[in-house]
């Protein structure tokens, strides 16, 4: 049992974020090529897409009532909406999708984790946990090598968000009969209790709102810094994938040194070396930057999502739920202020980098808050 609830959170979490959410970046130098979408109207796109995952984290963490409904609608809501992506064109109709699949990804992320950890505990395997979170990264590493066939097939985008789609509901097929029944993770995340906010918490909160700031631009903008610096190279379409799969990498080194340290010094550690990953896209010259900074970047990515729960479950152990829908929508919050950034960045200089060097400050700052724990 232990299992199958670990696969079905994976593979939900490979639907919901690392296609749902993330084949998105894939598709921007697409759209742009396109005319769909200028840089800086992608980066309002993404914006939307934020803002609703912001308001699917804060729904997901105060909701008492449906709440497996929701969890159910967040995984469907992904198949749904990347398929009628393939249907719509403009910044205008791209928005609203995003907007909307956001608010499902906010739902799948809060509550996908919260049942995960309470199961897998309940059977005695919480370790398992981290494994769930290889589940976006697996999506990021699966939608880069499609996008990456698409673009030797010159596909469209609307063919492309066709195939997204397809393999989604695909796999989707494989897990809905797995989720839980009604009530189920309602009567796991009730607490008598309230939460305290102590200084570690609210440190944590702050720190993994600059984590969700500093990631979003390279995460949203490094295919498109690809094909920008190395246009028509098969190298650009494999900057996405090298991300997802160092994401997956970072999990699986997690899970071996999760002995080593305390999980915040782990977690600040793992911001720093994101951070360093973003300075070295922009330093490094050629070809070696985008590759160092995509699997550090990429590498800590997932990293920074298991051990922030894991730290907040630490701190607070009777408010799982509760305490991932006020780090997810800190988060989103963090995430949400990236692209509108880059809109600035992009249109005052033409040029990504000086949104990129605040991102990075973002992650050492991140880390910084959360080196030392109160006694």
């Amino acid at each position: 049992m232990a299992f199958r609830v670990a696969l079905t959170g994976f593979l939900a979490f490979v639907v919901a974020l690392g296609i749902g959410r993330f084949a998105f970046t894939p598709q921007v130098p697409l759209m742009i090529a396109e005319h769909q979408f200028t840089l800086t109207g992608a980066g309002l796109v993404a914006a939307f897409n934020y803002l609703g995952y912001l308001f699917g984290a804060y729904d997901a963490m105060k909701s008492t009532r449906h709440v497996e409904r929701r969890l159910w609608i967040g995984v469907w809501g992904a198949v749904v909406l990347t398929l009628l992506s393939a249907v719509v064109t403009g910044e205008i109709w791209h928005s609203v999708i995003r907007f909307v699949i956001g608010w499902t990804s906010g739902w799948a992320m809060v509550l996908i984790s919260a049942w995960c950890n309470e199961r897998l505990a309940h059977y005695g395997r919480p370790a398992m946990s981290a494994a769930v979170f290889a589940g976006p990264g697996a999506g990021i590493f699966l939608s880069g090598i499609v996008a990456a066939a698409i673009h030797s097939l010159a596909l469209s985008a609307a063919v492309a968000w066709a195939v997204y789609g397809g393999l989604a509901l695909i796999l989707v097929l494989l897990i809905t009969r797995n989720f839980p029944r009604a009530g189920e993770l309602h009567r796991a995340n009730v607490s008598t209790t309230p939460l305290i906010l102590t200084p570690d918490l609210k440190r944590l909160v702050l720190c993994y709102s600059l984590a969700g700031f500093g990631y979003i631009l390279p995460a949203t903008f490094f295919s498109q810094m690809a094909n920008a610096r190395f246009p028509d190279s098969l190298f650009a379409q494999f900057v996405w994938p090298v991300f997802g799969g160092a994401s997956m990498i970072g999990i699986v080194i997690g899970i071996m040194t999760r002995h080593c340290l305390k999980t915040h010094q782990r977690l600040a550690l793992t911001l720093w070396m994101q951070g360093i990953g973003v300075l070295c896209s922009e330093i490094v010259p050629g070809v070696n930057g985008l590759i160092i900074g995509a699997l550090l970047t990429g590498g800590g990515f997932l990293c920074v999502v298991q051990l922030a729960l894991q730290y907040s479950r630490e701190l607070a152990p009777n408010h799982a739920r509760y305490m991932a829908g006020l780090l997810t929508t800190g988060y989103a919050v963090g995430q949400l202020m990236g692209p509108l950034l880059s809109a600035v960045s992009t249109s005052l200089t033409h040029r990504l980098e000086p949104a990129l060097y605040v991102a990075m400050a973002g992650f050492w700052l991140a880390g910084a808050l959360v080196i030392k724990r109160s006694r």
